[in-house]
C-alpha cells in the first residue's frame, strides 16, 4: 500500500500538558487516555472527539507532578484545550491540568514546555501538629502525610 501525498496527510499539533496531583497519586498513561477521551466524548460528541482524535504520546508522573504530550488535529486545539479543562480527576485521583503551549511537531513541544517540572519537588521531613511527619515540597505548597491521607498546606500553615 503506498503513502499518501504530503498534502493529503493529516496535520497535527501538539500540546505540553503539564501535571498536578496528591504525591501518593499511582495512576499510568492509560487511565489519563481514557479519562481525556471520556471528557472529549461528552464534550464534543462522537463525531466531534473522533474528528479532534485526542491521544496521549509521552507521559511521566512522580510524586504528584508531571509532563505528558497530547496529540491533536489541526484546527481542534481549541477542542482539545476545552477537554483537557474538563479533566478533574483519574483513577479517583483529583488532578490540576494546564496547558503549558502548543507546537506543530513533538520535539520541538518538548524542548520548549516541558522537561523540568518533576525537578521543582522535593521530599522533607516537617513538624506538623507537634509531630514529625514526611511531606512533598513544591514551590510555597506542602503536601503532609497523614494517617488518613495527604493534607496541602503552605508554608505560612508551619509558621
Amino acid at each position: 500500500m503506498k503513502h499518501l501525498p504530503k498534502h493529503l496527510r493529516p496535520r497535527w499539533r501538539y500540546l505540553a500538558v503539564g501535571i498536578e496531583t496528591w504525591p501518593d497519586a499511582t495512576f499510568i498513561r492509560g487511565d489519563f487516555q481514557r479519562e481525556l477521551w471520556y471528557a472529549a466524548q461528552n464534550l464534543l460528541g462522537d463525531a466531534g472527539s473522533a474528528d479532534a482524535d485526542l491521544t496521549v504520546y509521552g507521559f511521566e508522573l512522580q510524586d504528584g507532578v508531571g509532563e505528558a504530550v497530547v496529540r491533536v488535529r489541526r484546527g481542534h486545539v481549541g477542542d482539545a484545550r476545552a477537554a483537557l479543562a474538563c479533566v478533574s480527576s483519574v483513577a479517583d485521583d483529583e488532578i490540576g491540568i494546564r496547558v503549558r503551549g502548543v507546537s506543530g511537531t513533538v520535539r520541538a513541544c518538548e524542548e520548549s514546555y516541558l522537561r523540568g517540572a518533576a525537578a521543582s519537588s522535593e521530599k522533607r521531613q516537617v513538624v506538623f501538629e507537634g509531630s514529625e511527619r514526611s511531606a512533598v515540597v513544591r514551590d510555597d505548597a506542602l503536601c503532609v502525610r497523614l494517617p488518613s491521607g495527604v493534607l496541602g498546606a503552605t508554608k505560612l500553615d508551619f509558621e
